[in-house]
C-alpha cells in the first residue's frame, strides 16, 4: 500500500528513502486523481516506494515542489527530483523511469 506522506513525514520517508520514491500530489474533487490512484497503488504492491501526497492537506508540499496541476507524478533519488509526470501516467511508464 503507498505511504501518505505529510509534512511531519517527508523527511523519513521521502529524503532519508535509500530507494528511489515516486510521489502521487492527488485531491480527492480530481478525477484523473482516481484514475492514477489504482495505478499507483498497483506499483506499491509490486515492492515499488509509492507516497501518495494530499495537496489539500498538505499545500505547503505542493508549493515546496511547485506543483501547479494534478495528478502530478514526482520520482525522487537521495531527495533529489529526477522525474516530473504531470496527468495520467501508465504502470507501465512509471515502472520504466523506477526502474533505471
Amino acid at each position: 500500500m503507498a505511504k501518505t506522506i505529510t509534512s511531519q513525514n517527508f523527511e523519513e520517508e521521502v529524503l532519508k528513502s535509500e530507494k528511489p520514491i515516486l510521489l502521487d500530489f492527488w485531491a480527492t474533487w480530481c478525477g484523473p486523481c482516481m484514475r492514477q490512484g489504482p495505478i499507483v497503488e498497483a506499483l506499491a504492491e509490486e515492492g515499488y516506494n509509492v507516497g501518495k501526497i494530499d495537496v489539500d492537506q498538505e499545500m505547503g508540499l505542493a508549493q515546496q515542489f511547485k506543483v501547479m496541476s494534478i495528478p502530478t507524478l514526482l520520482i525522487l533519488k537521495g531527495g533529489q527530483e529526477v522525474h516530473r509526470l504531470v496527468g495520467l501516467t501508465s504502470k507501465e511508464d512509471l515502472k520504466k523511469l523506477l526502474d533505471e
